[in-house]
């Protein structure tokens, strides 16, 4: 499988939009955006073809139309933010990250419920 790209945050409100309703046109990708950001169109268009040269876009002319794919599941950018995520603020250590977050973070009854859960899961493996 290729690496994932890198990509700034406005790429992955893009990205989330390919994710939730795509393939889309670039007229629609444009559209849905619009109606979320204080984008231009052109910005939006920028920031497609910044993901078609990294990697992480890809798109099919059909007609007039260009209609563009993401070329990387959600769940596994996810993924690679979450461990880039953790290299560069912890050295890559899980616990001094879940020790900051449960320590200086509200978390409900139901948040810790199914932390619970999965550290259950997790421990049956």
């Amino acid at each position: 499988m290729k690496e994932m790209p890198q990509i700034t945050e406005s790429e992955w409100r893009v990205m989330k939009t390919l994710w939730s309703e795509g393939p889309l046109s670039g007229n629609q990708v444009v559209d849905e955006l619009l109606e979320r950001t204080e984008w231009s169109p052109r910005t939006i268009k920028t920031l497609l073809n910044r993901l078609i040269k990294k990697g992480a876009l890809r798109f099919e002319k059909k007609g007039r139309e260009y209609i563009y794919f993401p070329l990387f599941e959600e769940r596994d950018c996810l993924k690679a933010e979450s461990r880039s995520f953790l290299e560069r603020f912890y050295g890559g250590a899980l616990h001094p990250m879940l020790s900051h977050f449960l320590e200086h973070e509200s978390i409900s009854a139901e948040d810790l419920e199914e932390l619970q859960r999965i550290l259950d899961e997790k421990k049956g493996k």
